[in-house]
């Protein structure tokens, strides 16, 4: 018999409802789920990790009674461990690693129901807002193949887009959620700092301004995993005030009468594409057509100072990584196991001082208390989730954004470790500003640690999907899934498909 030829017509939830009334079979969705994969992934590179076999018998056993029961899923290849599966990170370095145990979020997803069927593409440690790992390939986009899917989740964001799931699991620490959820036309909700759990391995990822959920095409199946994720574990370092009532329920809400500053002018960055500027002019006036107050407006913030103290951070964290995969792995790493711009990044880890990395981080935290202030005046901040529309594959690789002699530079450097060498070559800012003109707002709300959302409201002339990003104060998720329930049934995206469309 075919796989359901009705797969992508239902979204998570729909799905499980299929399997509850006994109307299907969580084998028959694996089976329809893994014919997907099959027909998309030589096209898009999404999966880089296949468990069919044993997806298929956990259908056919006994499954935890929870709402995504019998749902296929993917996980994205970066923090979540799925015990005693590849866990590469994008790297070379990585390559057989299998860590010895599910994290807690892993546990959380398969007390959902839910059935890992594999794992998602992601860049090298998920740095970069495009998923290009040398190890694995560029996705692609599934609306224009020669375009990016977005990063760093874009494995997760190109399969849910494709068809291949209804969900996927992504992290966020700089826009990775929001990121590729605008590229690829999906909904994407980065939660709170401290809403889901990080353990029992990690207390936090990158001070705290990476977080994990899904990409979805529904608002409802976001608003439903969350509420069966959330919550602190063992040793949590902070957690997020506890939420009123249940996210599902709150997308049903009305949101009442919001008042919502909006602005397209780059808080990081230098550039706004003018696609994207008229998807938030054309958002701001259909929100006053609901009744909402829409009032031009932004937080303050010097933008070259704060793409300065975030590098510095990552910087420090990458070279911390490193570190810590040596011990992990047991062996020495050289230039020559990770990409170009990991390796400089991680010599200017190494090179920083203690003074330097904590003024960073101090200024980031005084960041975070200013745009606190601003959130007083305004339920909601409104602007394009990216400065761009999704560029051509490899456009900011770092050997198409500088000259041939500076990557000859920047390659010197690398094999004989000299970061003295690094200011005076200035590769490294120039990498930086062409990815923060692609997300200049996206970081801001890691370093807050407020909730934000990318919602695909906005197709461009060349049927490329726009974002439009949501941010709230902090823990009021609540107050975006209202209004995105709301957006959802005012200006329905979920019948919109890419061209690249599944064989029934």
């Amino acid at each position: 018999m075919a796989p359901f030829a009705e797969f992508e017509s239902y979204d998570g939830l729909g799905l499980a409802e299929l399997v509850k009334k006994g109307e299907l079979t969580p084998v028959e969705l694996v089976d329809a789920a893994i014919e997907r994969i099959e027909t998309h992934n030589p096209n898009v590179n999404a999966v880089i990790y296949q468990e069919f076999d044993q997806a298929r018998k956990a259908a056919a056993g006994d499954l935890p009674d929870g709402p995504f029961k019998g749902v296929p899923f993917l996980l994205k290849d970066l923090i979540a461990t799925w015990g005693g599966r590849p866990m590469v990170s994008g790297s070379r370095f990585f390559q057989g690693y299998k860590p010895p145990r599910d994290s807690e979020l892993v546990r959380r997803y398969k007390a959902t129901g839910l059935i890992i069927l594999g794992k998602t593409n992601t860049p090298e440690f998920g740095l970069t807002p495009f998923t290009e790992p040398e190890v694995f390939g560029p996705t692609r986009n599934p609306w224009d193949t020669t375009r990016t899917p977005g990063g760093s989740s874009g494995g997760s964001a190109a399969a849910v887009a494709s068809g291949m799931v209804p969900l996927a699991h992504g992290n966020d620490g700089g826009g990775s959620i929001r990121i590729p959820a605008s590229c690829c036309g999906l909904f994407g909700l980065k939660p709170t700092r401290g809403r889901l759990p990080m353990g029992p391995d990690l207390g936090e990822v990158w001070f705290g301004m990476a977080v994990e959920h899904v990409l979805t095409r529904s608002v409802r199946d976001s608003a439903a995993m969350l509420d069966a994720t959330a919550g602190p574990d063992p040793g949590a370092p902070y957690f997020a005030p506890p939420h009123e009532r249940p996210f599902l329920e709150e997308s049903k809400r009305d949101p009442g009468k919001l008042k919502i500053a909006f602005t397209t002018h780059p808080m990081v960055g230098r550039i706004v594409e003018p696609d994207c500027k008229k998807a938030v002019e054309e958002t701001a006036k259909f929100l006053s057509s609901l009744g909402h107050e829409l009032v031009e407006d932004a937080p303050e913030i010097d933008g070259e100072a704060f793409s300065r103290a975030f590098v510095t951070m990552v910087c420090a964290e990458v070279a911390s990584d490193i570190t810590d995969a040596e011990a992990l792995l047991g062996k020495k790493a050289s230039h020559r196991d990770f990409e170009l711009a990991t390796w400089l990044l991680s010599l200017m880890g190494n090179n920083l001082s203690a003074k330097s990395l904590s003024r960073a981080l101090r200024y980031l935290k005084m960041i975070s208390r200013s745009i606190g202030s601003f959130f007083q005046k305004y339920d909601l901040l409104l602007t394009p989730t990216l400065g761009m529309v999704p560029f051509k594959i490899g456009s900011l690789r770092p050997e198409n954004q500088l000259a041939a002699a500076e990557v000859r530079m920047m390659r010197l450097i690398a094999r004989t470790n000299a970061a003295w060498l690094l200011n005076m070559a200035g590769g490294i800012d120039k990498i930086a500003e062409g990815i923060f003109d692609f997300i200049p707002w996206t970081p801001v709300f890691n370093v807050t640690g407020q909730p934000a959302m990318s919602v695909p409201l906005y197709w461009n002339d060349q049927n490329l999907p726009i974002g439009l990003h949501f941010v709230a104060r902090y823990a009021d998720e609540a107050t975006l899934f209202r209004l995105a329930g709301q957006l959802e049934q005012a200006m329905p995206w979920f019948h919109r498909r890419p061209p690249l469309k599944a064989s029934s």
